[in-house]
């Protein structure tokens, strides 16, 4: 049995509750007493004991606290807990963290952003006041209220001191705006900017979804459009004015009422026909959510959200105000029909539920995977809806004028959308680069090539076969809800995307090799997690290796005492027997090695296995180390070396070995331990494929 060692001190405040010191939690991947269905609260205690049993896993120090936002519970009991960061009493933007334990309440590993550990200083040169007044310069409208807040700024780059200023007031085109600026509280130099309130980027040519049924609320002598069975989702009218203040406030606009129960007659000369619109996608937006994934109302709190019709003079557009919770949708410009397209419902409300989960900035890759979510449950929603009067596809606004908004098969067909993901993706408008991640879902969900829903050429030649919505959507969903934060990149969203189809379908699972597929279909490379076939043979060749999941014990490999094992202290991948390299937190060094004859005839040969890293160890220096290496004749190549700097759950690792065909090698892993704070090195499920 190996011996536990507990963290190095460290003081942590998690969601307002004091951890003083690590000398309490159990180790990572050791059983801990629980009840058998853990509720939230236990997997937020669970979270804090992780933290601080690993604060190098979360880049935390002493002068870091986490306050939970939200928590997922897998129906297998691991959970998923998403926590914001403040740094010595300020928020840190781009500091929130995933923490995920194991059912058992063992740490996993951690989905973050950030790069490093925060050591800056917290006193700004620049006061608020100037910070607002740069800010203001800056924004185009008419001005409300300005406010401003001390922030660490880690978005990107080296961590900085930041003012964070919000002017609120009403853009140029008349939508309520949250115009955010950060200004650098040491220089005073003005940074990223962007809007927290979210429009569908077009023209506002809008439609009517036909006749549908509604859900409303009897009142004295009628009825109202307040939809009580979905969280008291309300649709009013705005009567041609745009909010008096920042956003639309509780009581603002005027309720629809209605004697006979019948809303609208199908033309414009009815305002209670736009407003059918809206309260429909307001129902289908909750249903696909509730009916789908389980999901009641926007933020998953049984709350419906407001909508309101008829928004100011003429306003070409629509919009999710999450300050409000509200949608608004505009007349249009004059001569055309309102905004009320099903897909902007679903579209918009969607940019709420992406606030109330991984909260994905405006800006950069994770702007475009903001605005391609959206597109994608509005997508979505409008299929779950099967309307008579809307038949789904894979367009976005294609009833707001004569052409589509975007195009899901070959984004880059509206003459501005990028299909495929470059460096310099992050720089274009989030509306544009949405195309890279629609392309994405539409390779996986349809497929490559010529179909009924249109013509998906890929970025790198390949062939994608689809998996269908449904496949697709849950993968999404997952992936945005139990991966993603507020800075997840395009490559960052694959490893999400990844991770959640095998949660979902499993590593060897047609599902999972179609994410993988239609990622590089649209040029997003490859990054650490990828697919595998756990125990079973890899779809790329014949496994060399024997007992390559340990599941016979220590048959067939050579090892360091006691290495091959189905300790309970730890976990295996998948099966009884795991390899479990060092944990002792003194000096030693475990080994495990296997013969294996290359054939000169493989195509590419590869060595791959599944590592989890448990460590005590703290900070970014590697005391610990597995070596993966190849010994060829009296020869040892080292492919790769882990360490205790990059701790985490199990992830597939894939080497090349075409260095060795024709050869007899011997694969071997060497784990070597320094005096103290244990590092425990995992390995599971390996092979060597020819090709």
């Amino acid at each position: 049995m190996k011996r536990t060692v507990f963290a190095a001190s460290i003081s942590l405040v998690v969601s307002g509750l004091l951890i003083a010191g690590a000398g309490s939690p159990a180790a990572a991947g050791t059983a801990r007493p629980h009840p058998p269905k853990a509720d939230k609260s236990q997997a937020v205690q669970d979270a804090r004991d992780s933290i601080a049993a690993h604060p190098a896993a979360v880049r935390a120090s002493s002068d870091d606290t986490f306050k939970s936002t939200s928590v997922l519970i897998d129906k297998d009991g691991t959970r998923h807990v998403h926590m914001t960061r403040e740094y010595r009493g300020l928020p840190v933007l781009g500091g929130d963290v995933i923490v995920h334990d194991a059912p058992s309440g063992a740490f996993r590993e951690s989905t973050l952003t950030l790069k490093a550990g925060l050591s800056l200083p917290v006193k700004p040169n620049v006061s608020a006041k100037r910070a607002e007044t740069l800010a203001q310069k800056a924004f185009r409208g008419k001005r409300a209220g300005t406010t401003s807040e001390l922030v660490v700024n880690a978005l990107s780059g080296t961590p900085r001191l930041a003012w964070q200023v919000t002017v609120n007031g009403i853009a140029p085109d008349q939508s309520p705006s949250h115009f955010n600026v950060l200004v650098d509280a040491l220089t005073g130099k003005v940074g990223q900017m962007w809007n927290a309130f979210h429009t569908a980027d077009g023209t506002g040519h809008g439609y009517q979804v036909g006749d549908v049924a509604l859900t409303t609320t009897a009142i004295s002598g009628g009825y109202q459009l307040k939809d009580s069975t979905r969280g008291n989702g309300e649709t009013r009218d705005a009567q041609n004015l745009t909010a008096t203040n920042d956003s639309p406030p509780a009581g603002w606009g005027k309720a629809f009422t209605d004697t006979d129960n019948v809303w609208g007659n199908g033309t414009l000369s009815d305002r209670a026909t736009v407003a059918a619109d809206a309260h429909f996608g307001i129902q289908a937006t909750w249903d696909y959510y509730k009916n789908v994934h389980g999901r009641s109302g926007i933020k998953n709190d049984g709350v419906g959200a407001r909508s309101f019709v008829h928004y100011g003079n003429n306003y070409a557009n629509a919009g999710w105000d999450d300050t409000s919770f509200s949608m608004i949708y505009g007349d249009g410009a004059p001569g055309d029909k309102p905004f009320t397209e099903l897909d902007v419902a679903g579209h918009e409300m969607s940019h709420g539920v992406t606030s109330a989960t991984a909260g994905l900035n405006y800006f950069g890759d994770a702007g475009g995977l903001n605005e391609s979510t959206s597109d994608i449950f509005g997508t979505l929603v409008e299929f779950n809806a099967k309307s008579p009067a809307d038949t789904p596809d894979y367009l976005i606004g294609e009833k707001i004028s004569s052409t589509p908004l975007r195009y899901m098969d070959d984004p880059k067909k509206d003459g501005v959308s990028q299909s495929c993901w470059t460096t310099g993706t992050k720089n274009l408008d989030p509306h544009y680069s949405s195309g890279v991640g629609n392309h994405f879902f539409y390779l996986l969900a349809v497929g490559s090539g010529s179909s009924s829903w249109g013509n998906s050429p890929t970025c790198n030649g390949g062939t994608v076969t689809g998996i269908g919505n449904d496949a697709a959507g849950k993968i999404w969903y997952r992936a945005l809800t139990t991966y993603m934060t507020s800075g997840t990149t395009y490559p960052e969203a694959r490893t999400a995307s990844v991770k959640a189809a095998i949660d979902l379908y499993g590593a060897s699972s047609s599902q999972c090799a179609a994410v993988e597929k239609a990622w590089s279909g649209v040029a997003v490379v490859p990054t650490a997690t990828t697919c595998g076939g756990g125990t079973t043979t890899p779809p790329s060749g014949t496994n060399l290796l024997s007992n390559p999941g340990f599941e016979s014990g220590a048959v067939n490999w050579t090892t360091s005492s006691g290495v091959i094992t189905n300790d309970t202290g730890a976990t295996a991948h998948s099966g009884s027997y795991y390899a479990w390299l060092d944990g002792y937190g003194s000096t030693h060094t475990d080994t495990l090695s296997q013969s294996v004859t290359i054939p000169a005839t493989a195509t590419a040969p590869k060595l791959s296995f599944f590592l989890a890293i448990d460590t005590k160890e703290s900070g970014t220096t590697p005391y610990d180390t597995l070596k993966a290496q190849v010994i060829s004749g009296t020869s040892t190549t080292t492919l790769a070396t882990y360490s205790n700097a990059t701790p985490g759950g199990y992830a597939q690792r894939t080497l090349d070995l075409s260095a060795f065909k024709g050869k007899t090698v011997t694969i071997k892993f060497t784990g070597t331990e320094d005096s103290s704070l244990s590092t425990g090195f995992l390995i599971d499920d390996t092979a060597v494929t020819t090709g």
